[in-house]
């Protein structure tokens, strides 16, 4: 039994050396950290001094207590509600307008594809807020048709839309997805359904979105998942705080200020943990309900 487990060590040893760094990048990194984050959850900790347990005061005062984590929660959901379906509107739309065979795709595609690299940077919230500010280049714009454009990052009625287009803007990663997804769907399907008199209109709704439905639920799920956790925008334009009156101030930022400016960690944790739990209940549902709306074109609905 000792010499055969001996060879099979041997054997696969090379295996375990490769997955080595991935192993210790997963417990040193991800797993570990989790662990430590979900003990500071039920304790009181400010960095100087050694956590006081606490067991779920932290969970409960959140939820019975704390009105501003109502409101961030409140504004992240009509974030994500907004920003998801419009951002993947236009990847799609793009997309499909690239996939009539124009003439250098590559360029095209590259250049859609851009703000996706940079639109989640600190530089482009930035110049972003340059341009919607009060005498930035948009309000520039709307002057030379005689309108008077509001403050747009400094309203706290315009400001969450400002981010809004700032997130549709970035559908460049979820466009050249659905374009790989339009490239596999044959073009004898839509050959056939033209000699059988569909037009356009119904070939779009009859072919396209059913074979697109898997690409179509995974740019979802993906894009509902970072949604959930934006940050860089509402940090930039709300000058860190949340503002103006709480208007920016979405549940990451809010995490983040607990935990960094508050130096309540145990609490920020707490805030941390709670995310996860709604970013993994809503992609549960994506999963459950998928088999009611996405085709994988063997015969079998979504699984």
């Amino acid at each position: 039994m000792a010499s055969r487990r001996s060879a099979l060590w041997r054997q696969d040893r090379t295996a375990y050396l490769f997955l080595l760094p991935w192993l210790v990048g997963f417990f040193g990194l991800t797993l570990g950290p989790m662990i430590g984050s979900f003990y500071l959850s039920l304790t009181k900790y400010n960095l100087l001094n050694a956590p006081q347990w606490l067991g779920l005061d932290n969970y409960a005062q959140i939820f019975a207590e704390d009105e501003l984590f109502r409101r961030s929660i409140a504004l992240t959901f009509q974030y994500v509600l907004l920003a998801v379906p419009l951002r993947l509107f236009f990847a799609l739309m793009v997309a499909m307008a690239l996939n009539k065979g124009i003439r250098m795709l590559g360029i095209y595609r590259t250049v859609y594809y851009i703000p996706s690299l940079l639109g989640g940077s600190v530089a482009i919230a930035i110049v972003w807020r340059k341009m919607f500010d009060g005498d930035g280049l948009v309000n520039l714009f709307l002057k030379l048709f005689g309108v008077e454009g509001p403050s747009w990052i400094a309203h706290p009625d315009y400001v969450l839309y400002t981010i809004i287009t700032l997130a549709v803007w970035q559908f460049g990663s979820a466009m050249v997805i659905f374009l790989a997804g339009l490239k596999q769907i044959p073009a004898e399907l839509y050959e056939a359904s033209e000699v059988d008199g569909a037009g356009k209109f119904r070939q779009f709704f009859r072919i396209t979105l059913p074979l697109l439905s898997p690409v179509i639920f995974f740019n979802l799920v993906m894009s509902m998942i970072g949604s959930f956790q934006v940050f860089t925008p509402g940090y930039v334009i709300g000058d860190g705080r949340g503002g103006p009156i709480d208007s920016t101030m979405f549940y990451t930022l809010y995490l983040y200020l607990k935990g960094f400016s508050f130096f309540d960690m145990g609490y920020a944790s707490a805030l941390a943990w709670i995310l996860l739990a709604i970013i993994g209940v809503f992609t549960a549902v994506m999963f459950v309900t998928s088999k009611y709306w996405v085709f994988y074109g063997d015969g079998k609905e979504g699984r």
